[in-house]
C-alpha cells in the first residue's frame, strides 16, 4: 500500500531540508574545517538518528511523548549544550592547513557521533516523526511497507541535501584554505548563534 498524499509529504520534507537547521550547520562547519570526505560521516550519523527516531516515535514512545511534553524541553537543552560544545571544539581545534591531506585530528567515529547526537537531540525531528509523519500512514493497510517508503524517502533526501550543503561549504573552504583560523572562528560563531537562536525561539 502506497502512503497517503505522498507528493505532499515530499514537499514538506524538502522544505524542511532546504531550511538551515542544526545538522546542516554542523556539516557545513565540518566540511569547512576538515573537508567533505570526512564530513560524510556526519551525514551518516544524522540519517542514523533519523531512522532511530522514526522507529521509536512511531512504534514505541509516541504516546509517552504526548503524555510527557517536558521530555522535548530537556532534549532541546541537551541539543543546545552539545551544539555549544561543538562551537568550542571547533574554535579551539588546531588545523595547520586544509592543504594537509593527512588530518587525523578527529576520527570518523567522532564525526559520526556529532551527526548522530545533533540530529538525535533535535526536538523538531522528534515532533515531525511523532505528529506529521504518521498522518501520511494508512493504519488500516500494510503499515510496514508505507513506513519503509516514507522513511527511505526521508533518509535519501536528507542525505542528498546534506551533501549539497557540504559541497557549498567546500567552495567556501577553497577560498579560505590558507586561513584555517578564520574558518574555525566563522564555524564556531555560526554554531554558537544557532545554539542561542534555538534557546530563544523553540518552545515546546
Amino acid at each position: 500500500m502506497f502512503p497517503t498524499d505522498y507528493l505532499i509529504f515530499l514537499q514538506i520534507i524538502l522544505f524542511l531540508f532546504i531550511s538551515p537547521g542544526p545538522p546542516r550547520v554542523v556539516i557545513v562547519s565540518h566540511t569547512i574545517n576538515y573537508g567533505l570526505n570526512r564530513s560524510i560521516w556526519t551525514a551518516f550519523g544524522d540519517i542514523s538518528a533519523n531512522i532511530i527516531q522514526a522507529i521509536l516515535v512511531v512504534f514505541i514512545i509516541g504516546s509517552f511523548l504526548s503524555d510527557n511534553p517536558q521530555t522535548l524541553y530537556y532534549l532541546k537543552w541537551a541539543g543546545i549544550f552539545y551544539i555549544a560544545y561543538l562551537a568550542y571544539d571547533t574554535f579551539t581545534s588546531k588545523i595547520k592547513s586544509l592543504n594537509v591531506k593527512d588530518q587525523h585530528l578527529k576520527s570518523s567515529l567522532s564525526f559520526y557521533k556529532d551527526g548522530l547526537l545533533v540530529a538525535g537531540l533535535s526536538p523538531k525531528a522528534i515532533l515531525f516523526f511523532g505528529t506529521i509523519f504518521p498522518t501520511f500512514l494508512n493504519f488500516s493497510a500494510n503499515i510496514i511497507s508505507q513506513f519503509l517508503i516514507l522513511l527511505i524517502t526521508y533518509v535519501v533526501l536528507d542525505f542528498l541535501t546534506l551533501m549539497i550543503y557540504g559541497l557549498a561549504a567546500k567552495k567556501i573552504s577553497v577560498l579560505l584554505k590558507d586561513k584555517p583560523k578564520i574558518l574555525n572562528t566563522i564555524s564556531a560563531c555560526v554554531l554558537l548563534i544557532l545554539a542561542v537562536y534555538i534557546a530563544a525561539t523553540q518552545n515546546f
